[in-house]
């Protein structure tokens, strides 16, 4: 008998009211479970999850035997990306490339439009760091890493 056949496979998607795990026994039936993201009841909500759909008590361990995988996914981050409510954030690029993101790749809904609304960027600070790799991966201008720290500690400074 393979030794997969008698293991659990778990998804847990992470976010930030609840977490939802889907989970499919040994037999292949699939389990699903939701609960509170932040709890005083548990350290880890995804741990908790599992815990709940293996019938185990917190005293009791996990045998990793019985689990095949767990594959984590959050929304946390994305969504403090999409609210603008994470911490501030530097874009760090090749010297040259610093308008990049502000630039994109061109598109327009509205090609003749002149008044473009463009939503501010998730960054607040740009620093161009100087190195250079050409298309097949090769160094052409080495990374000076104490040109790179000062660089990174100058936008730390700024707030």
């Amino acid at each position: 008998m393979n030794s997969n056949e008698k293991q659990w496979y778990f998804s847990v998607d992470r976010g930030g009211t609840f977490t939802d795990i889907v989970s499919f026994d040994p037999e292949g039936r699939a389990h699903t479970h939701k609960l509170l993201s932040i709890s005083d009841a548990y350290e880890d909500a995804g741990i908790a999850g599992i815990r709940t759909i293996l019938n185990l008590s917190p005293e009791n361990p996990l045998d990793p035997n019985l689990i095949g995988s767990i594959r984590i996914g959050t929304t946390v981050a994305t969504n403090a990306l999409l609210e603008r409510k994470g911490a501030p954030a530097a874009l760090c690029i090749t010297k040259g490339f610093e308008d990049l993101l502000a630039i994109g790749n061109g598109t327009r809904p509205e090609l003749f439009n002149l008044g473009i609304d463009k939503p501010s960027p998730i960054y607040s600070h740009v620093c161009g760091i100087e190195e250079t790799i050409d298309t097949s991966g090769a160094v052409l201008t080495e990374l000076d890493p104490e040109k790179a720290e000062k660089s990174l500690q100058e936008i730390r400074s700024l707030g």
